[in-house]
């Protein structure tokens, strides 16, 4: 078993002839990079003489992951901020001291003082507007966002180029979109050409999920819409148009659909990629299909009444089916030593709150303590699949394997 760095240092013709004839499992994360024994390790530098990590939603699922990761690496200069200061103080007084507690409310035009002393902002909650994300970047403060909003992204993409920034964004770092992004990544690094890549999203419904990220869910699968297929718009319907996909790990064939995730929007233009698509399913395959016929039948569409709304949310934000597994997988089509191939990569493990909050915190530590030039950057744009997928975690599992197209 080889791992990861060592199968994509192989030549393309051995990458084929060998994963041609058997499936190569690769454990990531018998390495930390957040290790300080590991050579390369850097004591942050600091930006404009600031050290203050500030973890908006730090007391939240994903923000406790970011906190600790960080806290343990930086103690004390970690701060978990949000608008219930003692959800705050709990959380920060749990964690003996490497995380501290700070209220704080993006939308107050008074957090702008907060970033004075803040070399790093991650943003684990969602946000109206992008002021507070225009203040980090004219304000020397680094700054990352989890959020799965295509819109959001759009709009802080837009800073990048229009505010001549000061500091460093990196968006699209969760799971997807992020490590779906450098599943792709990874697609475009082993082979010559890539024509297109399908990633495919299996998320398990035992684990519990904040209302602000149930509303998501429920209002993408209300909505349909457009994207790119070989330089072509086309209107496409949310949870529909299905297609069987084998994922790893003994998960099997699994029907999976449609869904509005960014990252099929962002990887055409940032890995140049003619067509990405996104597909979802759950880890009951009762539920997957419920969804998908109801879809069909037109009554999601009763979703978009505001009551009918709310009871939805409320009612699958209580109850929890299934597992928390989660499983990302992405199938590429192209050109590899002059013949027509397929490859597939994938990642999975558990809990999907503690994959996102492991690669949002990579991130952050690779921004606090290197030296990033200033402006807007998606995941994949700035960070490699195998170092990034490497920090994981013993729990994480890396898989691929070619086939004839």
């Amino acid at each position: 078993m080889r791992e990861m760095k060592e199968l994509i240092q192989m030549s393309p013709g051995s990458r084929f002839s060998q994963l041609s004839e058997m499936r190569q499992t690769v454990r990531i994360g018998r390495m930390n990079p957040l290790d300080p024994k590991i050579p390369g390790h850097q004591e942050p530098m600091g930006l404009s003489g600031k050290e203050d990590i500030l973890v908006v939603g730090g007391y939240g699922q994903v923000g406790q992951v970011v906190c600790r990761t960080l806290g343990e690496q930086f103690p004390g200069r970690v701060y978990a901020a949000g608008r219930d200061e003692r959800k705050a103080g709990e959380f920060a007084a749990a964690s003996e001291g490497t995380v501290k507690p700070l209220r704080m409310d993006v939308r107050d035009s008074g957090s702008a003082t907060l970033l004075e002393q803040a070399a790093l902002v991650v943003m684990c909650v969602d946000q109206e507007n992008t002021r507070f994300v225009e203040q980090c970047l004219a304000k020397h403060t680094h700054y990352i966002d989890i959020t799965a909003s295509y819109d959001f992204l759009c709009k802080v993409r837009e800073l990048g180029a229009r505010e001549n920034p000061k500091s460093t964004a990196v968006v699209s770092a969760g799971l997807a979109p992020g490590l779906t992004n450098l599943l792709a990544k990874q697609c475009t690094r082993v082979l010559e050409e890539v024509h297109s890549v399908e990633l495919y999203l299996l998320l398990g419904l035992g684990e519990h999920h904040g209302r602000a990220a149930v509303e998501w869910m429920v209002d993408r699968l209300v909505d349909d819409f457009s994207l790119t297929v070989q330089g072509a718009r086309h209107r496409v319907p949310s949870f529909g148009e299905g297609k069987a996909a084998d994922f790893p790990g003994g998960l099997g064939r699994r029907w999976a659909y449609r869904f509005d995730f960014p990252d099929q929007h962002v990887l055409p233009g940032t890995l140049g990629i003619p067509s990405v698509s996104t597909r979802l399913c759950f880890d009951s395959a009762a539920v997957t299909r419920l969804l998908a016929l109801a879809k069909k039948a037109g009554l999601l569409g009763l979703l978009r009444h505001p009551a009918l709304r709310r009871t939805a949310v409320s009612a699958l934000g209580k109850v929890q089916w299934g597992s928390e597994v989660y499983a990302a997988l992405a199938i590429a089509e192209g050109r590899l030593g002059g013949r027509m191939v397929r490859y597939r990569c994938s990642v999975r493990g558990a809990k999907e709150h503690l994959v996102t909050g492991r690669v949002a915190a990579y991130a952050a530590k690779q921004i606090y303590t290197g030296a990033c030039r200033p402006g807007v950057y998606h995941l994949e744009e700035l960070f490699e699949p195998p170092e990034v997928i490497g920090s994981l975690g013993e729990g994480v599992v890396f898989e691929e394997a070619f086939e004839e197209a």
